[in-house]
């Protein structure tokens, strides 16, 4: 009996480590780019910073469902173990990266891809090894628990890179390490295959067109956020259109691929099985919202709110994980009872009731202003939490007791492919929501700010053409872009009194200024969430919640 809890243990750690690495990079990106004396003001700035947060997550999305066949070919916990071993070198070689400016953050690209190879290895196999080593009646438990680790890696990576960014950058790296080794030793221990090996043809073709599809379609949405010609973002940029469509036609040609290869990446046929679509569909759409979530907290905390209440920004990474413990809080209450809860009465009422849950949550925040009283903001986080809570267990354990048991580290794979596709994705759409939906205000919200400092009309015209792109990606890092424009301004800003310098580039003056006009893409962020959330509800009303033994 101990065996299945052991197994546990190790899969939590291995949770752990590979979600607190997302976020922490996240929270960490003011330290590292001041540190790599990077220029974030420049054009193609955008670029490197969405790819060293997603980057990571494309490895893992087009990767996985291969490591899943190459996991049942060679062995679940074989390359679980190897996971472990490559994670802990990719994190050392992170932690050593020396080269200053554009360079040695492509460094930091590059090694965070290596990272993710070992954390995909250890994503798609810790459910398949939990889905073997528990029975039935115990998995949604089970998997409850090791979804906890998951969320609370999450936040905990918010707090942690804050804290150790506001000490030194590689901090967030060299954390792993330890953590990595005790990995290793932990599983090569204590876990044994419990399935037989078989053999299976790896479907390359399949692999390449995904590769393919999947990075053009998210080089076009990023480079969709790159200023083009007069525009300020890079929506008509011919590169862009082309690569989205071509990105299309791609994944169109993976399915038919699919179809007619004998042993494909993606087992098409998996999708017969409702429960699996209809949990996959909706793990798709709460993998979205969350990641989602967190990006558009992180710089609603970070860039607005913190600096409003008085955080300098140094500070703002680490106290904008301790904000958002409520929604952690909430996943780490409710995800055992869940799991206990659905072992007994079967998943498909805690998942829907999840997701109204959450969708719920994601309404009440459709109503805060952008300088609120934190009270209110409780209760949408804690109900959020709670939601996810509920469904991310029982459709976890449906999805995976689905399928036959020889195929399950395949379906691990798939299952993780469309997670990390849905939190890849995330950024760089939920960026372009915002921007599209607040470049309309934000010229208006900045002239209104300077005239209500008593700034000359002469500065406005420079102010307030900084775009939604500058605006939020200054704000998340740290700086305020009002002092790179004054500077460059010498002739103008010899006219102003040192007052209102000294107004306009105050710790609160831009973050007010741009208030408003984020709080307009917030919203529209949220609203869209919610109904994709209802919408998953309805679809997770058609499952069976039949579990395979």
């Amino acid at each position: 009996m101990k065996e299945k809890w052991i197994a546990l243990s190790n899969t939590i750690l291995s949770t752990l480590l590979s979600t607190m690495n997302i976020t922490m990079v996240i929270v960490a990106m003011p330290a590292i780019f001041n540190a790599f004396q990077f220029s974030t003001g420049a054009p193609d700035a955008i670029s490197y910073i969405i790819w060293l947060i997603t980057g990571y997550l494309i490895v893992t999305a087009t990767m996985v469902v291969t490591f899943g066949k190459l996991s049942d070919m060679l062995g679940r916990v074989k390359l679980y173990n190897v996971g472990f071993v490559i994670f802990t070198i990719a994190s050392v070689l992170l932690s050593a990266v020396t080269i200053k400016g554009d360079a040695g953050i492509l460094e930091l690209i590059i090694y965070r891809m290596v990272q993710a190879v070992g954390g995909g290895l250890l994503m798609v196999n810790g459910p398949a090894i939990l889905t073997d080593y528990f029975p039935i009646r115990e998995r949604g438990k089970a998997m409850g628990l090791n979804q906890i680790s998951s969320v609370a890696g999450t936040i905990l990576g918010l707090v942690l890179g804050g804290l150790f960014a506001s000490i030194s950058w590689n901090l967030i790296f060299i954390i792993n390490i330890p953590f990595g080794m005790i990995g290793i030793i932990w599983s090569y221990i204590s876990l044994k295959e419990t399935v037989k090996k078989s053999r299976i043809h790896i479907d390359w073709l399949g692999n390449l067109v995904f590769v393919i599809s999947l990075l053009l379609i998210l080089i076009g949405i990023t480079y969709g956020l790159v200023p083009y010609g007069k525009s300020s973002e890079g929506w008509t940029n011919p590169f862009v259109i082309g690569s989205i469509i071509i990105g299309i036609l791609a994944l169109g040609m993976f399915v038919l691929i699919e179809k007619r290869v004998k042993e494909p990446m993606f087992d098409i046929s998996l999708f017969k099985i409702r429960d699996f679509w209809t949990g996959n569909l909706s793990l798709f759409i709460v993998s979205l919202t969350r990641q989602g979530l967190i990006l558009i907290l992180i710089m609603l905390f970070q860039g607005i709110w913190l600096p409003l209440n008085g955080y300098s920004y140094a500070s703002t990474p680490f106290w904008s994980g301790i904000y958002t413990m409520p929604f952690m809080l909430a996943f780490i209450a409710m995800g055992p009872v869940s799991g206990y809860l659905s072992d007994k009465y079967g998943g498909r009422i805690f998942t829907i009731g999840g997701l109204l849950a959450t969708a719920f949550g994601f309404l009440l925040l459709t109503i805060v202003p952008y300088n609120f009283n934190y009270i209110w903001f409780v209760p949408a986080l804690f109900i959020i939490g709670a939601g996810m809570a509920l469904f991310s267990s029982p459709n976890t354990a449906d999805i995976m007791s689905s399928v036959p048991r020889k195929r399950r580290s395949a379906a691990s794979g798939m299952r993780t492919t469309i997670t990390n596709c849905a939190m890849a994705v995330s950024f760089p759409l939920y960026f372009a929501i915002i921007f599209t939906t607040m470049g309309g205000a934000l010229p208006n919200a900045l002239s209104s700010t300077l005239h209500s400092s008593g700034a000359p009309s002469s500065i406005i015209p420079y102010i307030s053409s900084i775009s939604p792109t500058e605006a939020l990606f200054s704000a998340l890092l740290g700086y305020n872009p009002v002092s790179s424009i004054l500077s460059g301004l010498p002739e103008v800003t010899a006219k102003l009194s040192g007052s209102i310098i000294n107004k306009i580039t105050s710790l609160t003056f831009f973050p007010d200024a741009i208030g408003s006009a984020y709080m307009r893409g917030f919203r529209e962020v949220v609203r869209i969430s919610a109904i994709l959330l209802i919408i998953s509800a309805v679809v997770s009303y058609f499952k069976k919640s039949g579990r395979r033994s």
